[in-house]
C-alpha cells in the first residue's frame, strides 16, 4: 500500500500547524482507532460542520485501495477519486485540503487499529522500514479468502457486500483457523525448506507447492 504514504506528500508538503476547517471529533479518532466491542465502530467523517457518512463497507473498501494503488492515476487523481469513493461525494474544497481529508480517512478509518510502532535504535532514532514480501494478496488470493470464510464462519462474502464492515472484515480474515484454505496456503508460500539428508523428495514437493501459490512479483507489504 505504498501510495498511502507517497501520493499525498506529492501533492501537498505538509504543515505543522493545525487545520482548523477539517478534523474528526476526539470521539470519532478514539473509537476508529481502537477495535472497541462497547461501542458501535464510527462511520462518520465531520468536514467544516458537516457530518459525512463513510463508506466502510469492505468491498468498498477494496475499491478504494484499488484507485490508491492505480499506476495508471495521478496523484491528484488518487487522491479525488479516494475521497469520492469513501465518501460518494465531491467535496468543494481546495486540494491541500482534500489531501488532509484524504489522509484523515486513510489513517482513523482504513487503517484505523493497524498502526504498527516505529523501530529505534539506541539513539531512539525511527529506523526505516524495510520492504517485506507479503503472505497474502486481496485479490489473488481472493478464492481462498471467499471458501476460508465460508469454512470458518460460515459467511458468503458476496451476499456480505455492502453490509459487512472493513474492520471486521480484517478482523475475520486475520484469525482464521489454520485449516482453513488460505492460512495453508500462507504455510506453504512461507514454509521454509527442510535440511538435512534424505529430503530431497520433501524439498522438491514444497519448491512445486511454492510455485503453484506464489503471489505475483514485484508485491511488497
Amino acid at each position: 500500500m505504498g501510495c498511502f504514504s507517497s501520493c499525498s506528500e506529492g501533492i501537498a508538503k505538509k504543515d505543522s500547524g493545525s487545520y482548523e476547517g477539517v478534523w474528526l471529533e476526539k470521539r470519532t479518532q478514539s473509537s476508529v482507532i481502537m477495535f472497541n466491542l462497547s461501542e458501535k465502530l464510527e462511520t462518520r467523517l465531520e468536514i467544516d460542520d458537516r457530518e459525512y457518512e463513510v463508506d466502510m463497507s469492505f468491498d468498498n473498501v477494496m475499491l478504494f485501495l484499488d484507485v490508491v494503488e492505480d499506476p495508471s492515476l495521478t496523484d491528484v487523481e488518487r487522491v479525488y477519486y479516494g475521497i469520492y469513493t469513501l465518501l460518494g461525494t465531491e467535496l468543494n474544497l481546495e486540494m491541500d485540503d482534500q489531501v488532509k481529508v484524504f489522509e484523515a480517512l486513510v489513517e482513523h478509518f482504513v487503517h484505523g487499529g493497524d498502526k504498527r510502532e516505529a523501530t529505534v535504535d539506541l539513539e531512539g532514532n525511527v529506523m526505516p522500514e524495510a520492504e517485506t514480501q507479503p503472505t497474502y494478496d486481496l485479490k489473488h488470493d481472493a478464492q481462498y479468502i471467499y471458501s476460508s470464510f465460508r469454512q470458518a464462519y460460515g459467511i458468503n462474502l458476496f451476499e456480505e457486500q455492502g453490509r459487512l464492515d472493513w474492520r471486521e472484515f480484517k478482523a475475520l480474515l486475520r484469525d482464521l483457523p489454520d485449516d482453513t484454505k488460505l492460512k495453508q496456503v500462507i504455510d506453504i508460500r512461507v514454509r521454509p525448506y527442510p535440511k538435512g539428508k534424505g529430503m530431497s523428495e520433501e524439498r522438491r514437493r514444497l519448491k512445486e507447492l511454492k510455485r503453484h501459490y506464489a503471489l505475483p512479483e514485484g508485491m511488497v507489504e
